[in-house]
């Protein structure tokens, strides 16, 4: 079983960036898909940004046009850019490799 571990969560004033980076140990997720979600206090779980196998890339339309999810297959990491942070970008963001979850980290946007 794959471990994932997030990281690079904090707190980010309105119009700043963030790169979250999921570390994934056990095996390589080179050839899996590998997908964010993120979960705002008190609301559902939301997908936020996918990267398949092949590398093709989707994405929420909460943050379409303004992410980048990215695989890093040297290091087995897979990492998610958000721009133009907006305070309800707030949530706890959790990346998935074949319904393996990592803890999770937490990003707060707020001037």
């Amino acid at each position: 079983q794959v471990q994932l571990v997030e990281s690079g969560g904090g707190l980010v004033q309105p119009g700043g960036s963030l790169r979250l980076s999921c570390a994934a140990s056990g095996r390589a997720v080179s050839s899996e898909n590998v997908q964010w979600y993120r979960q705002a206090p008190g609301k559902g779980r939301e997908l936020v940004a996918v990267i398949g196998h092949l590398g093709t890339t989707l994405y929420g339309d909460s943050v379409k046009g303004r992410s980048t999810i990215s695989r890093d297959n040297a290091t087995n990491t897979v990492h998610l850019q958000i721009n133009n942070l907006k305070p309800e970008d707030t949530a706890i963001y959790y990346c998935n490799v074949n319904m393996s979850w990592g803890q999770g980290t937490q990003v707060t946007v707020s001037s």
